[in-house]
C-alpha cells in the first residue's frame, strides 16, 4: 500500500500510526515544500506532478483547514480517493460547495471524524432505537494548552482565527455525532465568543440551539476549561442516558449500564481500517465530502 500524506501535524502522526498498525509494510510519502531530511521512514516528495509516478492507493489531508480548499482543489482531477481530516474547510460558500460537487463527482472520499468508531457513542445509538427523545446536551470543553504542552498558543492553528482555527469547527465532532445519530435539524441558532483568558483570536466558546420536530439539543463547546470534560445526554420518556465519553461509560438513571475500555488510537486504527475496505473500493457513503459539508455548515 503506498499513500501520501499532505500536513504532518500531530493528526497525522496518528493517521500514521493507524496505517502501520493495519499494514507494516506500508510505504508512506509526504509532500514538503522545500527539500529537507527524511525522518521516520517517511519519504518526500516536493510536486503534486511526482503523484502520477506513485501509483498511490489513497491521500491523507491533514494540513492547516485554512488550505484544504486550494490543496483539494490541486488534487481532484488525479482521481485518487481521499481521506480529508476534520473540519473540511474553514468557510463555506458558492466555490467550497462547487468544489465538493466536483470531487464527489471525481473522488472516492472520506471526512475524517474519529468518534463515529468511539464505542461508547455507537452503543447509546443503539439504546436509543424506538426511544421517545424529549432532550439532548452535548458538552466538550478541555484546556487549549494542554493539547500541545510547550508549544506557544500563537504557534497552534486552533488558536489562530487567521488559520482556520476556532472551537466550532475545531471540535466538530459533537456536531457531527449530533447530525450522525438525529440527522438534520429543522433551525439552529448559534452564539460564538473568544473572551476568555486564552487571549486567542479564534472562538474559544461556541453554544449551538438545534430544533428537530419533538426536541432541541444543545450543544456547549470551550477551550478553557481545565477539568476536561465530554459528555451526551439524552433525556427520554423513560428517563435519562449520560454518556461519558472520556470514559467510555454509559450510566441510565444514575446506574451505570455500559462501560468498556478504548484507547484513543484504537479509534484511530478503526476509521483507517474502514476507510481502506470501504472508499478503496469505492463502496463508501459514510461521511463522504458531500456528508462532511453537510456537518460543516451547521458549524456557523
Amino acid at each position: 500500500m503506498r499513500v501520501l500524506i499532505i500536513g504532518l501535524g500531530s493528526i497525522a502522526k496518528k493517521h500514521i500510526t493507524a496505517l502501520r498498525t493495519i499494514d507494516s509494510s506500508v510505504e508512506i510519502y509526504a509532500l514538503k515544500r522545500s527539500e529537507s531530511e527524511e525522518k521516520d521512514g517517511i519519504k518526500n516528495i516536493y510536486s503534486l506532478t511526482d503523484i502520477l509516478e506513485l501509483s498511490l492507493q489513497f491521500i491523507i489531508i491533514s494540513n492547516p483547514t485554512n488550505i484544504h480548499f486550494k490543496t483539494l482543489k490541486d488534487l481532484y482531477h488525479y482521481k485518487i480517493p481521499l481521506f480529508i481530516e476534520k473540519p473540511l474547510f474553514s468557510t463555506k460558500g458558492i466555490e467550497e460547495k462547487k468544489l465538493v460537487q466536483l470531487i464527489d463527482d471525481n473522488n472516492s472520499t472520506y471526512v475524517a471524524c474519529n468518534l463515529r468508531f468511539h464505542k461508547g457513542i455507537n452503543k447509546i445509538r443503539e439504546l436509543l432505537n424506538d426511544c421517545r427523545i424529549e432532550e439532548v446536551n452535548s458538552y466538550c470543553g478541555s484546556y487549549l494548552p494542554d493539547w500541545r504542552p510547550g508549544v506557544d498558543l500563537k504557534n497552534v492553528y486552533s488558536a489562530n482565527k487567521e488559520q482556520g482555527g476556532g472551537v466550532h469547527i475545531d471540535l466538530i465532532h459533537e456536531l457531527d455525532y449530533i447530525y450522525w445519530i438525529f440527522g438534520l435539524p429543522i433551525s439552529k441558532k448559534c452564539f460564538f465568543s473568544n473572551n476568555s483568558s486564552l487571549n486567542i483570536t479564534a472562538y474559544d466558546y461556541a453554544n449551538y440551539l438545534f430544533n428537530y420536530d419533538s426536541f432541541n439539543v444543545n450543544i456547549v463547546l470551550n477551550y478553557y476549561r481545565r477539568d476536561a470534560k465530554r459528555t451526551f445526554e439524552v433525556i427520554t420518556s423513560n428517563g435519562t442516558y449520560l454518556l461519558n465519553l472520556l470514559e467510555n461509560k454509559i450510566l441510565f438513571n444514575n446506574e451505570v449500564i455500559y462501560s468498556e475500555d478504548q484507547e484513543i488510537m484504537d479509534m484511530y486504527v478503526d476509521q483507517m481500517n474502514f476507510f481502506i475496505k470501504n472508499a478503496l473500493s469505492k463502496k463508501n457513503t459514510f461521511n463522504t465530502i458531500q456528508e462532511g459539508y453537510k456537518v460543516l455548515d451547521l458549524c456557523f
